[in-house]
Formats: structure tokens, sequence, C-alpha cells
């Protein structure tokens, strides 16, 4: 009787109200009590889909999503190297109405077009993992994997590695993917200051695709049969290289330390493989939507994060906080998900 005595009061204000004011500024205020109710709808879209990495992002952002009652719509490509596929992804984002955007780039030049287009209708973006050549500012945030401190970590475990002497190769070097140049550079830079005794014998572009990494790999073992270390900046170059490994075993031990696996477990892919160094991806999923409500809140937000990476090796590997990290359940903290939200 509470119920309906009080939606009776309900309608008696409304009348009262249309009364006064007149029926314009009823629907108005109903429209504007209806619009505060719904959730934001804000899009993810992610350098792929079905990888460790990118679901452990998913999982972020769906738990960030649960706690600020924010709706998830998440896509992605098919594939790293499908770039169009990701514009078209975008472009549909823009013209959905929806209220913010994260986004994972595959390639930095091709992506500047369809997130400036975003911004100007005006919709809070934040580029995870890897940064686009656009500064940062107003509804534009960057989370990124801190990838200075990624190649110092792999330059620091190189020494460790080898007692301060012998030689490395770098392979996975993608000039269109900001990211890798940045760990390829800090990482020859703190072997220079701290490991002069370490030479780096070969340097090697690198690509999403991984029989082209494959072959790569092959060459480089072929061009340097007295190489110690392999340092593979992208997944598709650990992959590339575990492979030629397993196929064509070497004579002498060969270490190799990868970047942002993709696949779990880790270390029974190959016996050669002696470390990771993987991105927060899931930190990155919620501190984006997190940003985005406080940003449509009116709330000040930093322009840049940077999110540290975390060595993983076989001693850790199944600790409490890498599991955690790397974990792939995107519907914990939400009772149901639909990719057509």
């Amino acid at each position: 009787m509470a119920e309906i005595r009080q939606s009776g009061n309900i309608r008696t204000c409304k009348r009262r109200i249309a009364a006064k004011f007149g029926l314009p500024l009823v629907i108005a205020l109903c429209t504007a009590g209806c619009e505060s109710k719904s959730p934001a709808r804000i899009a993810f879209i992610a350098q792929t889909d079905g990888t460790m990495n990118w679901e452990a992002a998913h999982v972020g952002a769906e738990i960030a999503a649960s706690r600020t009652g924010s709706a998830i719509y998440w896509n992605a490509p098919t594939r790293e190297d499908d770039v169009e596929a990701q514009i078209a992804l975008v472009d549909r984002v823009v013209d959905g109405g929806y209220r913010g955007l994260v986004l994972a780039p595959d390639q930095a030049l091709a992506l500047i077009s369809p997130v400036r287009r975003a911004l100007a209708h005006g919709i809070p973006t934040v580029i995870v993992d890897s940064p686009l050549p656009i500064p940062a500012g107003g509804n534009l945030i960057y989370i990124l994997n801190d990838d200075r401190e990624g190649g110092q970590m792999a330059a620091k475990r190189v020494g460790e590695i080898l007692h301060g002497h012998g030689t490395v190769a770098i392979l996975g070097i993608n000039p269109d993917v900001t990211g890798t140049l940045i760990r390829a550079r800090a990482f020859e830079e703190f072997l220079v200051e701290h490991y002069s005794g370490i030479r780096i014998v070969d340097r090697r572009m690198g690509s999403y695709n991984f029989p082209h990494e494959q072959q790569v790999a092959e060459d480089t073992l072929r061009a340097h049969p007295d190489l110690d270390i392999i340092v593979d900046l992208t997944s598709p170059s650990v992959d590339g290289t575990l492979s030629a490994l397993n196929a064509a075993p070497t004579r002498r031990a060969i270490r190799v330390i990868g970047f942002d696996v993709t696949g779990w477990p880790i270390f029974q892919r190959s016996p050669s493989l002696d470390c990771v160094i993987q991105a927060n991806t899931l930190s990155m999923g919620r501190e984006a939507i997190q940003l985005i409500h406080s940003r449509l809140n009116g709330q000040t937000v930093p322009s840049v994060v940077d999110l540290p990476p975390k060595l993983i090796t076989h001693a850790n590997a199944n600790s409490y906080e890498v599991r955690e990290m790397l974990s792939q359940d995107w519907t914990l903290g939400r009772r149901q998900w639909s990719s057509s939200q």
C-alpha cells in the first residue's frame, strides 16, 4: 500500500507541475530522470580477441564497469594485423552513441584519424598499452605499459644470465608499434651503460605475421651460431623464435626473453624460454573504464598513466599475483555480460 500511495503522490506532483509549468517541462524532467539511471555505454576495442593479455584487459574493464554502473561493449579484430577492421570498429563506435572509447591500437599512424574523429564528437577516449603520435589532454587519455622499464628489465635479466659477457639478438622491432621502439632503445641504452661486455650482434624488424617471424628467427640462428640470448619484443616474435628453436634445436643452449605472450601456460611451450615481461593489461582495462567514468562526471583525471610490466619467470609463474593479473574470467564482478550491449 505504501508503494501505491507513493506512486499516487508522484502522479499528483506531476499533474501539479504540468498545470503550473506546462507539459514540455514534465517530459524533460522525466527524460532526464530516465537518462540518469541508464548505464553509460563504453566501447573497448582491443588489438585482437581471444588472447591471454587482452582477455585480462576484458576482466579489468568488467570489474570497473560493475563498480561504476557502466555497460561494456567489447570487440576486436580477429588478427592483430587487420588494421582496417579495427578502424571500422572505431568508426562504428563513434556513430553508435557511446559515451566513451577505450582503444588498444594495432598501428600507431593508421588509428590517428579515427581517434581524432571520436574526440571531435566529444567522446572521452583512452588509448591503452602503446601510444599514438597525438598529445594527451582533454578527452584524450593514455594508460601505457611502461616500455622503458620493460626494456631495462630485459637488459638486467640478460646481464644476470650472461654475467656481463656474451651476445644478444633483438627481434620484433616493429616501427608501427611505438612501444617496441621504446623497449629496444631502453634495452640498448641500459646494456651500454651497465654491461659493456655484452654485444648486440643483430637487430631485426618484426611484424604480426608468424611465418615471417619464424623465418627471421631461423635466419638469425644461422647467421650467429655463437648466439647466447634472443630478446623478442612482441608476442609473434616470441612464437616465431620458440618455433624455430623447437624445430631445429641448436648445439648450444640459447635463452629467450619475451614480451607479452598470448597463451597460458607460458613455460611449457619451450625449455628455451627464460622469462616473459608482461604488460599488466588487467589494470589497464580497469583504470581505463574508471577514468572515463570520472571524466563523464566532471572530475579531473590524469592525462597519462604509466603502468609497470611484470617480470614472469619459472619461479613466480604460478603465484597468486601473476595468475590474478592474467585472469581470463571476464564475468568477474558482473552477473551478466553481453557483446551486444
